[in-house]
């Protein structure tokens, strides 16, 4: 393919693994073009029948979550839900980051799940999948009002994004910040504005998100850092970097993640790291195949996240270190409050 396409994170248009069939466009000479147009985002709307979703993993830190988009514009390269639109008949590669999905009716699902006799409450992460302030959100508006309805039911949740848009809802983050219901986590992947635009075309730059860090701060919303994922040979020379600036704005708890290539996600890094940094595709791979165990990817609890072998094991020891020094994650993770949730019309335990 000639040129890249204009501010998309991949260039390619793998077939998804469950088509039957698949076609390939072969260039016969007729048209020439330096540059591919630039491909519109398409939006497309789902009636949902539930937008709670649960999980039993002990990789995560939370059990309940809602992702109000299928899809993401950001267009990060290393996003291991681009697998996820192959569900959907489309491809984990352009059609992951131009072809969105907004669950139109996740309001009403949202309450009539709340108010089920038989829920219990635990808190509910926005961004597991997706990310909830991506472009997107800024017209459809889907993930405030999510946060309005968790407020209004006195429900905890925490956030995961990249998206300095998050601060048009802080009229709704700090009421549920004063009363101990919500926890951010902004995810921070490196320093370098040209890896950024290479790497997350459509995200907020690193100096919006440490902006984004202090202006939570300075509202009094807890927040903490991720830098995820961290990529042998390409960004993981900054882990401490990321780790002081965060804490510098504000950030007091943090975490990590080593790059992981589930399904489709494998040949798309690989393609982009040939296009992007051919000097350095081979020793990349090499690496991150010595923490999976000759693979690309190993998909068990408990190793999916860090990785095995001498290089996750001195990741793992320069995070605990630098987070030792910057004095971050001194609290055990914030013990957000499920005793304050009651839906409207029923009464508070007393309990």
């Amino acid at each position: 393919m000639a040129g890249k396409r204009a501010a998309r994170g991949t260039s390619v248009q793998p077939a998804n693994r469950f088509a039957p069939c698949s076609s390939t466009r072969v260039d016969d000479g007729w048209y020439q073009a330096e540059v591919p147009p630039a491909r519109p985002t398409e939006v497309r709307y789902e009636r949902a029948r539930t937008v709670i979703s649960r999980n039993q993993s002990p990789d995560l830190p939370f059990s309940q979550s809602i992702n109000p988009y299928r899809g993401c514009e950001h267009g990060c390269i290393y996003c291991y839900a681009r697998p996820s639109h192959a569900y959907w008949d489309w491809s984990p590669g352009l059609d992951f980051e131009t072809k969105l999905i907004a669950k139109s009716n996740l309001a009403a699902c949202l309450e009539r799940e709340l108010q089920a006799p038989g829920y219990v409450c635990s808190p509910i992460n926005l961004g597991s999948n997706t990310d909830p302030y991506q472009p997107l959100e800024r017209e459809q508006k889907l993930t405030r009002r999510t946060l309005e309805i968790l407020l209004k039911y006195r429900h905890p949740l925490t956030i995961v994004t990249k998206g300095a848009l998050i601060l048009r809802d802080l009229d709704l983050l700090v009421p549920l910040a004063q009363a101990n219901l919500v926890h951010v986590m902004i995810s921070l992947t490196t320093l370098d504005d040209t890896l950024k635009r290479r790497m997350e075309p459509r995200t907020a730059s690193p100096a919006a998100r440490l902006k984004v860090i202090r202006a939570l701060t300075a509202a009094g919303v807890p927040v903490g850092v991720l830098c995820a994922p961290m990529i042998p040979a390409l960004n993981d020379h900054e882990l401490e970097a990321l780790l002081a600036e965060a804490q510098r704005a504000g950030a007091s708890q943090a975490a990590y993640m080593l790059l992981r290539l589930p399904h489709e996600v494998a040949p798309l890094f690989t393609a982009w790291l040939e296009e992007h940094y051919p000097l350095k595709a081979a020793h990349v791979l090499s690496v991150i195949r010595q923490c999976r165990g000759g693979r690309d990817y190993d998909s068990r609890f408990g190793a999916r996240m860090r990785g095995e072998g001498v290089f996750a094991e001195l990741l793992a020891q320069r995070f605990s270190k630098a987070c030792q020094r910057l004095g971050l994650n001194r609290r055990e993770g914030y013990a957000l409050d499920c005793r304050q949730f009651c839906p409207p019309g029923q009464q508070l335990s007393l309990l």
